[in-house]
């Protein structure tokens, strides 16, 4: 197994594949980490999907790890939208840079934050050809609106204007796949979600998926959600299996 540190367009990752796979044109997973995380905390999903024959890129998100600011997690908290929407933006990069290295197929997932953004990805970008979602939302909009009425019920106040708000709102909403779900376009995606999740609440994702799987009766089996009835916001590691799993089921198509 070979773990490199390397920077693809200014972005600071962990490409891991086994020895026996360097310099093939394996399919490639990029896997995102969660908030206030860094990179090297998935390297139990990399380990794992390497052993299936997959390259993966851990990146590093915006703020986070090597590209930390002196911020405090409310201070970072007020900039969470930056990250997701900065990481959707960099996926573009980590894109180009595998199409140059003649990579054909390419899935994308992530835990928390980073499923977040994965579904943010799925509503932007058609090159995606399977992804897994772990503990994430698609409603962005709704999911945005929330945490809003949160920091304010606890007595911050958002240092935005009401125009600002706004902005970000209908910026969200181009990437809200509950408002645009077909831009799934029938792609497999698996989803886990804890049931007793109270940072990133189980049931808008869960209905996201009931409403959803209507544009999959054709082929339901490219469509699932796990419940896992006792868990919090933490991917057991069943869950984890999973989604390697779920790549190796539909990147090596």
């Amino acid at each position: 197994m070979r773990i490199k540190e390397e920077t693809w367009g200014g972005i600071p990752l962990l490409h891991i594949e086994e020895d026996r796979d360097e310099g093939q044109q394996k399919p490639a997973v990029i896997f995102l980490h969660g908030f206030t995380s860094a990179k090297e905390h998935n390297l139990h999903y990399a380990f794992n999907m390497a052993k299936k024959g997959f390259q993966v890129l851990l990146p590093e998100a915006h703020l986070h790890g090597m590209r930390s600011e002196p911020l405090d997690e409310v201070q970072l908290s007020l900039r969470f939208w930056e990250i997701v929407l900065t990481s959707i933006e960099e996926m573009k990069m980590l894109h180009e840079e595998l199409s140059a290295r003649g990579v054909k197929r390419i899935g994308v997932g992530g835990t928390s934050m980073g499923g977040i953004t994965t579904l943010g990805c799925l509503a932007v970008y058609d090159w995606i050809d399977t992804a897994a979602v772990m503990m994430g939302e698609p409603g962005f909009v709704e999911l945005a609106k929330a945490q809003m009425s949160e920091f304010e019920r606890r007595g911050f106040k958002l240092p935005i204007t009401s125009e600002e708000r706004k902005s970000l709102l209908d910026t969200l909403a181009l990437f809200d796949l509950t408002r645009q779900r077909k831009r799934l376009n029938g792609r497999p995606v698996h989803f886990w979600h804890g049931k007793k999740d109270t940072v990133v609440p189980y049931e808008p994702t869960f209905n996201f998926f009931k409403a959803a799987q209507a544009d999959y009766a054709a082929h339901p089996e490219r469509f699932t959600f796990t419940t896992d009835q006792s868990a919090g916001h933490a991917v057991s590691r069943s869950g984890m299996l999973e989604a390697c799993d779920w790549f190796a089921r539909y990147l090596n198509d």
